[in-house]
C-alpha cells in the first residue's frame, strides 16, 4: 500500500513539471521546468557516517525509505522536522539516525543524550529496539520508560545513564 502512495505521488510530481513547462496562460514565453531532483539512493549519500552506514545494511536496510531520504539531510543539519508516513515508512529511522550520528560526533558520548516521546507503549517498546540495533555497534545504550512495569526496575535502568531515553507521553 505504501509502495502505491509513493508511485501516486510521484506521478503527481511528474504533472506538476508537465504544468510548469507549459506556456504561460498571459501569452507570456513558454518556462522551462527543472527536472525532478534524484532521491538519494544510499544512506551515504544521505550523510550519514560509515558506522551507521553498516548498522543499515545489518538490518536489511539496503536503500533509504522516501521519508528517510527527505528527513535525515534536513535532520543531520539540526533543524526541527515534522514527518507523516504509514506503518513501515521507515519514520523511526528517518529520526533515529540523525540522533544517533549527533551521539556520534561528540568527543565523549553524553548520557542522556535524546528523550524520545511515544503515544503508546507498544510503540516505544518498537522505537527502543531500533535504536539498540541501529547503535549496537557502537555501544549506544537505551532505555524504554512505560506505565505497568516496575518503577524500581525503570529507576534502576536510568539510573546506569543510557543515552536515549524512550518513554510515553
Amino acid at each position: 500500500m505504501a509502495k502505491k502512495k509513493d508511485v501516486e505521488v510521484e506521478e503527481l510530481d511528474e504533472e506538476v513539471v508537465a504544468a510548469a513547462a507549459a506556456p504561460a496562460a498571459d501569452g507570456g514565453e513558454e518556462q522551462e521546468a527543472e527536472p525532478p531532483a534524484r532521491r538519494p539512493s544510499t544512506f551515504a549519500e544521505l550523510g550519514v557516517v560509515p558506522e551507521l552506514v553498516a548498522a543499515c545494511d545489518a538490518m536489511g536496510w539496503k536503500e533509504p525509505t522516501r521519508i528517510q531520504a527527505e528527513a535525515i539531510p534536513h535532520a543531520l543539519e539540526g533543524r526541527d522536522l515534522i514527518g507523516l508516513g504509514q506503518t513501515g515508512s521507515g519514520k523511526t529511522g528517518a529520526f533515529a539516525l540523525p540522533i544517533i550520528q549527533a551521539l556520534l560526533k561528540q568527543d565523549k558520548p553524553q548520557a542522556l543524550f535524546a528523550c524520545v516521546l511515544s503515544p503508546t507503549r507498544e510503540l516505544a517498546f518498537q522505537i527502543g529496539q531500533q535504536f539498540e540495533a541501529l547503535g549496537s555497534a557502537i555501544g549506544l545504550s537505551c532505555t524504554v520508560l512505560v506505565g505497568g512495569v516496575d518503577r524500581v526496575q525503570q529507576a534502576v535502568s536510568l539510573a546506569k545513564r543510557p543515552h536515549i531515553v524512550v518513554c510515553v507521553f
